[in-house]
């Protein structure tokens, strides 16, 4: 049955239009995975020597048992957001005379091959086989390469019933956002030694091997609750069929106010409201609206005038930027019926485009404060409202006639790659780092005036002709329309 499951997932990704539309974005992301693999490698095999000559009247082996706790933790929050569990479509098996504990099998050992238990693996072996030459006994490095697996294996199992529980909230990663910081904070501050805690645990299954049937016992158990979660949720009747909610009926009378487009945002409202990932746009605001509080209160950033576009762009482009740059993906799951009325494209687009605007108005307005570190932040913040408001709000829409890549509304947002391609990825460099190559410019050589001047001159140049570009935009998206709605048909 195995091999049956097997062949069907080979077919089913290869065939799949995500991989033959995506053979760019799957080099980078083998690339990203070498390089992880190497920097790992790297790590395993200079830490010995590193920590000998840095304390040389200390065991490198407990000193690296010290820090397992931050080990362990960053593994933990890095396999939460980036390490998804390995589903196949079941729905098909569910009618087959199939026992539904083969199928909840052979996904959780499946899960046992992921890159990210591999991955640790490439500092592991190579520090167990120089302690080996550095005469510890065979014993002992193979009792701590084999605990450190069993460790990898529980974070895996664990990860996945956290995943389980916090998807059932609206912001899926703050659970473990508040978990691994407040474990960290207690461990720091020294209220509870975590660090001390994992160590001598350590220590104590090397001492006495037999200590590792411990985690042997825990990661069985973690695989039986993964068995129970996932064995409950295959029927399709049950938690396959759609999650149904009373709907807010609210019908958005203010927003009649902007004419022929009223009907689009009031679309677009309720899509952000309703529905998880979008709704991250809006609770995200808050993140980029602090944003500023990481460089402005220290000296050392707050002479670097130049930073102040990066950042003057990231707050109050935040939503225009996690928003537009899934324009019109957005809509992906009903775009064939909204294509098949009888609507203007460009009056579609100047809904998308009055939304981002409004919200970058407002940003720029809650991020005045920021005034209280020096006037000119407040100025370069309005210079690049200016420039986001007449240059990248049109680079988003534009963009946006490249996507081909279906959304699911109802997955959380954090760290979330589905629906996301090449257009995402390359979209970011102009939109964050050409401003900033702008004013360097006239900065270098004029003054910090003519920079600023620079920016909302090409802002308002953009605004100035905001007909004639928004009917450019309009013609790119009319010429791909047929190719867009093909691709948002297809599962990714």
């Amino acid at each position: 049955m195995i091999k049956y499951f097997l062949n069907f997932e080979w077919k089913q990704f290869f065939r799949s239009s995500y991989w033959q539309k995506s053979v760019a974005l799957n080099i980078l992301l083998g690339f990203f995975a070498l390089y992880m693999i190497l920097s790992f490698l790297v790590l395993g095999v200079s830490i010995y020597p590193i920590l000998k000559k840095q304390f040389p009247d200390s065991d490198p082996l407990l000193i690296v048992n010290g820090f397992l706790f931050y080990w362990f933790l960053a593994d933990l929050v890095m396999r939460f957001f980036l390490q998804k569990l390995p589903v196949m479509n079941v729905k098909p098996f569910l009618v087959l005379p199939l026992k539904k504990s083969k199928i909840v099998n052979y996904v959780l050992r499946k899960s046992a091959l992921s890159f990210f238990n591999f991955l640790p693996l490439f500092a592991v072996i190579p520090f167990g086989t120089i302690l080996i030459f550095e005469d510890y006994s065979v014993a002992t490095a193979l009792v701590w390469m084999l605990a450190m697996i069993l460790f990898s294996l529980i974070i895996n199992y664990l990860n996945f019933i956290i995943e389980s529980k916090s998807a059932e909230t609206e912001l899926s990663f703050l659970p473990i956002i508040a978990l691994a910081s407040g474990l960290f904070a207690l461990n720091y501050f020294e209220i509870i030694s975590f660090s001390n805690f994992v160590g001598a645990a350590m220590n104590s299954i090397i001492e006495n091997p037999i200590l590792v049937l411990i985690p042997i016992f825990i990661l069985v158990g973690f695989y039986f609750a993964n068995f129970s979660i996932l064995k409950k949720k295959l029927y399709i009747d049950g938690s396959l069929k759609a999650k149904t909610q009373i709907a807010n009926t609210t019908d958005l009378e203010w927003t009649r106010k902007f004419g022929s487009i009223a009907p689009f945002l009031q679309l677009d409202l309720k899509l952000l409201w309703r529905n998880k990932r979008p709704r991250s746009s809006i609770f995200i605001l808050a993140i980029g609206l602090l944003y500023g509080l990481f460089f402005y209160p220290q000296k050392m950033y707050i002479e670097m005038e130049w930073l102040y576009v990066f950042i003057g762009t990231f707050v109050t482009g935040i939503f225009m930027i996690n928003f537009g740059q899934f324009i019109p993906a957005w809509d992906s799951g009903y775009y064939k019926l909204l294509m098949s009325q009888n609507i203007k494209y460009k009056e579609y687009l100047n809904s998308k485009y009055s939304l981002m605007i409004i919200v970058s108005i407002l940003m720029f307005v809650l991020s005045i404060p920021y005034v209280y570190f020096g006037w000119k932040i407040l100025v370069v913040h309005f210079a690049t409202l200016i420039y986001n408001l007449g240059v990248n709000v049109y680079v988003l829409l534009y963009a946006g006639s490249f996507n081909r890549k279906k959304i699911d509304l109802t997955q959380r947002a954090a760290f979330n790659y589905q629906g996301t391609g090449a257009v995402q990825w390359l979209v970011g460099f102009p939109l964050l780092l050409v401003p900033v190559g702008i004013f360097l410019l006239p900065y270098f050589t004029i003054g910090f005036e003519a920079a600023v001047a620079t920016l909302i001159i090409l802002g308002i140049i953009g605004i100035v002709f905001h007909q004639k570009t928004m009917a450019f935009i309009s013609k790119k998206y009319v010429s791909s329309k047929y190719k867009m709605i093909s691709a948002f048909e297809q599962n990714n």
